[in-house]
């Protein structure tokens, strides 16, 4: 049987990212998850659609794929810009965004790194792949 996914297509436009979400959230609820995982997948979501939406410089769309496997959530999330480096992306340091009135910004790959269970990037200069894992452990 072939496994179920869902397709999203969506614009570049501003709270976009919270399609995703409420996508994710049916997703989460059909395949029984925690509500904590729920609420780690709606973070890591939002955090990797924003990064596509501001940092792609496309006007293009930003897709995002659904597989639901049977212990798995798989989510990739893909946009047609510019594509990065990760080796060149610097995690801020704690201390000097804190009472700074520094933008704190700058935590979306960490954060979804901590928030998923495997996190892959393919970039180059056709875009951004995001693929990120969310093992399944049943609620009781």
């Amino acid at each position: 049987m072939k496994k179920p996914s869902v397709e999203l297509k969506l614009p570049i436009l501003p709270n976009m990212e919270l399609i995703a979400t409420q996508t994710s959230e049916v997703i989460a609820r059909h395949m029984n998850l925690t509500e904590d995982q729920t609420g780690e997948i709606s973070i890591a979501l939002i955090e990797a659609c924003i990064n596509a939406f501001e940092h792609s410089q496309t006007d293009n769309n930003v897709f995002i794929n659904f597989l639901i496997e049977e212990d798995s959530l798989i989510i990739k999330v893909i946009d047609q810009g510019i594509g990065f480096d990760k080796t060149k992306v610097e995690i801020p340091k704690i201390e000097n965004k804190i009472g700074k009135g520094e933008r704190k910004r700058g935590w979306g790959l960490q954060l979804i790194q901590e928030l998923m269970d495997s996190v892959e990037f393919e970039s180059n200069s056709d875009g951004t792949t995001v693929t990120m894992k969310k093992i399944i452990n049943k609620k009781h």
